[in-house]
């Protein structure tokens, strides 16, 4: 006589598990955040800004649109007044904006104006950001803020 066992008794892990099998390897946003691949935002800018939950930016974002330096900002042919808190505060501004307009959605992409950090122009330019919210390390939602084309 064959067994049967209930397939909703299986937890989430052990459905997985029977048709995949065990996890080899897991990389945690918090490995992500000290490797460097994430940029965390601080909490407390993130709540200034509108968001109730952790805020992080992929590393490239973070290059793209924030990062800048006395050094990026001597080399422009006109001052920009930027820096970086500036630029994150615009970053965060715009995806807040973005999220409120796609309620319920997971994914949203959203344009922002701003200098790019190569190169002496002193002209604002667009980008597209996207901003992300999903399940953190423990399952807790969390916002990622990454170039398209990032997963």
């Amino acid at each position: 006589m064959t067994e049967h066992t209930d397939p909703t008794s299986q937890t989430d892990e052990q459905d997985a598990a029977s048709w995949f099998g065990d996890v080899i390897h897991t990389y945690t946003r918090g490995q992500a955040i000290q490797d460097g691949v994430l940029v965390a935002v601080d909490d407390d800018l993130a709540r200034s800004a509108g968001f109730r939950v952790p805020v992080a930016l992929t590393a490239t974002a973070w290059a793209d649109a924030v990062a800048w330096d006395e050094e990026t900002e001597g080399g422009r042919d006109g001052a920009t007044g930027q820096d970086e808190t500036g630029r994150l505060w615009d970053v965060l501004t715009m995806a807040r904006l973005a999220a409120a307009r796609a309620a319920g959605a997971s994914r949203v992409d959203y344009d922002l104006m701003r200098v790019p950090p190569a190169g002496n122009s002193s002209t604002a330019s667009l980008t597209t950001m996207s901003l992300h919210i999903g399940p953190g390390d423990s399952a807790e939602p969390v916002v990622t803020i990454m170039l398209p084309g990032e997963d």
